[in-house]
């Protein structure tokens, strides 16, 4: 069987690209490393948030779709975006941090033997911070140096994504027989999954929900979950494995910075499969001044000039700004 490594990346709806900035940098402490558009509607901004030198694993994307309305939360979608940090330790940090902020949050609990803080944004979109120090992998940690978050309390990287679904027997398939995940544990309404080498960036926390409504997409959602696969060959053949189980997908796509998989096997939930590079750090932009730039994929760089004129302005410059690191 198939299997998948990890998390990739989260992409996430916003109602305003500015103000996803302003939060992912100055209060979530998150470097910005490419300032893109959405390469099936370049209309709406693509930003892609992640570690010092923008790693797969560790990025929460956006897009800010024009006249969207308002998520509806209910069952059968992605309901909370997982981080990490390093230490339990640093989750009380993020209490006084997210305190000093005014971002709403639960007090830290327990899932799953792991310490953890939930919180959400402006647009009510929903995060989680766990703590990675019982966690028995290794990460190759690379925390925003110049950011204003404490290289000792920053978020690493992406960890366990929540699925609300009505139907816990089919996501079980889903996981289980067509992805290859494991089934760790159980805490009702939850049921932990392992993917790869396991650990918090290898989880997916599916929750039982029945009585809240059928999800609605918009502002303050997920707009889908990419999981990790080495290259173009791995791609290949889940490409022929979703053929042989007559699974719909989209084939091939290359998206530049990676290339790309898409398929819905399960009712509201879209997921990617997602190459490990090659990467940000391109022929536009170096490790130093990533995500300062709007940035174009080459088959968009002759329509800069109509791409620019439709998207709103955003300052991203960062090179010539100072972050003094917070304590509280």
């Amino acid at each position: 069987m198939l299997q998948v490594n990890g998390i990739h990346h989260v992409t996430a709806i916003t109602s305003d690209a500015k103000l996803i900035y302003d939060f992912f940098t100055r209060v979530l402490g998150i470097r910005l490393v490419k300032k893109t558009v959405n390469q099936d509607d370049i209309n709406t901004y693509h930003l892609f948030f992640a570690d010092e030198i923008g790693q797969a694993g560790t990025d929460m994307t956006f897009f800010d779709f024009r006249g969207i309305r308002k998520a509806v939360r209910g069952t059968n979608e992605i309901s909370r975006t997982g981080f990490r940090v390093l230490t339990d330790e640093a989750l009380n940090y993020w209490v006084k941090r997210l305190d000093h902020y005014h971002v709403p949050h639960e007090p830290i609990k327990t899932m799953f033997g792991k310490k953890v803080l939930f919180f959400n944004d402006f647009d009510d979109q929903a995060y989680a911070i766990f703590s990675d120090e019982t966690d028995t992998v290794e990460y190759d940690n690379h925390p925003w140096r110049k950011g204003p978050v404490p290289d000792e309390y920053a978020i690493m990287g992406l960890g366990p994504i929540f699925f609300r679904v009505a139907d816990v027997d089919k996501m079980d398939g889903v996981l289980s027989r067509f992805l290859g995940m494991r089934v760790i544990a159980q805490e009702k309404p939850y049921t932990l999954y392992e993917m790869g080498k396991g650990g918090n960036n290898g989880r997916v926390i599916i929750e039982h929900q029945l009585m809240m409504p059928e999800a609605q997409q918009g502002f303050g959602s997920v707009h889908h979950v990419a999981f990790r696969v080495k290259d173009k060959a791995a791609l290949t053949d889940w490409e022929g494995y979703l053929n042989a189980l007559g699974a719909p997908n989209s084939g091939y796509v290359d998206r530049f910075y990676f290339e790309s998989l898409y398929t819905r096997l399960y009712k509201g939930i879209l997921f990617e499969f997602a190459t490990e590079g090659p990467g940000f750090i391109d022929d536009e932009e170096t490790l130093e001044n990533l995500g300062e730039t709007l940035a174009l994929p080459p088959r968009f760089r002759n329509r800069r000039a109509y791409v620019e004129s439709v998207v709103r302005p955003i300052d991203t410059k960062r090179s010539d700004k100072i972050f003094n690191k917070e304590y509280f």
